[in-house]
């Protein structure tokens, strides 16, 4: 592993070109001297500008250490008291591993008032479920998380540390990750592990056009952010013998920022990632005003819409509705793809539909070969026989 280190010589002049330059405000001056202090990120900037050439940043190799730890660590999210799908879907994967590596499933939950719901993940197969639960983590909060989670893994030291990609674990796995000093693989849609027992974690890669399999021998906590609908549920063992452990909170606990209150998103149509159903639209429907079809037949069906990238990126309708391997992943029981070519990225976030209907006017369209069911024609005449079938009007 390659480290760095920054340090000022002699050779400085005490100019201040670097204090200024500095994005991060951590150069100061003692006497004629530039000190750079805590916080530093070796950007460089400050190399770079310095005249005389007075600030180096060396470059050298780490030895590897040895792995530690076996136990399986989930981090199970909760928002207002409704545990996310995909915590459970990595208790599946999470006890698939533990089993292999012969170590225990643990699982990490925070909150307030939250003791009933880490006594029923216990139910999943769990052997330890930690739980963090006090009034200053009513809302999810990324700093506080990251801190109590960073502080859990050290105590406890798993070799595998899972967690869901939602908006939140796509935030605080990184910045747990670079505290603990550990690797980091975004996505994966499979797990497995090699004769050393390392985890083998494979994701999507350029495009969703080949498969990576990825692994990190030498660090602990072997991480990975997983998307949701990938895995499937674990079955409930209601006497399974797990324990519950409740961990501490300080009452400093701080951080540079508080929630002041939270807005939930109003839009009936738009929580694409929990639908049984989803009628998705793509540049076929023609015009942003015509995915009024497409919100009408969903709430007909009681579905919620989604999107392709490029309407998205055309600013017809808010990221929210996206599927594909640049938006959510998706597991409907029905999937309705109204002109939509079946571009190999958005395919990747829906193919493992159980029904998917492709309706396209070009025969040809990639979309029909993973459809089970096809209707070659237009998405503005078939939308508006659909929904008048459903109305009782056909």
């Amino acid at each position: 592993m390659q480290v760095m280190s920054i340090r000022v010589t002699d050779a400085c002049i005490g100019c201040g070109s670097c204090i200024d330059e500095c994005p991060f405000g951590v150069i100061s001056m003692e006497g004629e001297r530039a000190v750079i202090g805590d916080g530093c990120t070796l950007c460089g900037a400050c190399a770079k500008i310095c005249p005389v050439e007075a600030i180096i940043i060396e470059r050298g190799q780490k030895e590897a250490k040895a792995p530690e730890g076996k136990d399986v660590l989930i981090f199970c999210e909760q928002r207002n008291g409704q545990v996310a799908d995909v915590s459970y879907e990595l208790l599946s994967v999470g006890r698939m591993l533990s089993d292999k590596l012969g170590a225990q499933l643990t699982a990490v939950i925070l909150g307030e008032g939250i003791k009933d719901h880490a006594q029923d993940l216990v139910t999943y197969s769990v052997d330890q479920v930690y739980y963090f639960d006090h009034p200053q983590l009513k809302l999810p909060h990324e700093e506080k998380y990251v801190s109590l989670i960073t502080d859990l893994i050290t105590t406890i030291r798993p070799s595998v540390f899972l967690i869901g990609g939602t908006t939140l674990g796509r935030s605080i796995a990184p910045r747990i990750a670079t505290r603990l000093g550990t690797g980091l693989t975004a996505d994966c849609t499979g797990f497995d592990l090699d004769e050393a027992g390392n985890l083998m974690q494979t994701r999507p890669t350029f495009g969703g056009n080949l498969l990576a399999t990825i692994i990190c021998p030498n660090h602990r906590p072997q991480m990975a952010t997983v998307r949701p609908k990938v895995f499937s549920m674990p079955e409930r063992v209601a006497d399974y013998p797990g324990q519950l452990i409740e961990m501490a909170v300080p009452e400093d606990l701080k951080a540079l920022s508080e929630i002041l209150s939270v807005t939930e998103q109003d839009d009936e149509t738009a929580n694409i990632a929990e639908a049984e159903i989803i009628v998705a639209g793509g540049r076929g429907m023609g015009d942003a005003k015509n995915f009024a079809l497409l919100n009408e037949l969903a709430k007909l069906l009681g579905g919620a819409v989604g999107a392709s990238r490029a309407v998205v990126d055309a600013g017809w309708i808010p990221y929210a509705h996206q599927v594909g391997q640049t938006g959510k992943t998706v597991k409907p029981r029905i999937y309705i793809a109204c002109g939509i070519s079946g571009a190999i990225q958005h395919l990747a976030g829906m193919q493992s539909s159980d029904v998917i209907v492709a309706i396209n006017k070009d025969a040809n369209a990639p979309i029909f070969q993973v459809a089970d069911y096809g209707i070659v024609g237009d998405v503005l005449e078939v939308i508006p026989a659909l929904i008048s079938e459903l109305k009782g009007k056909g």
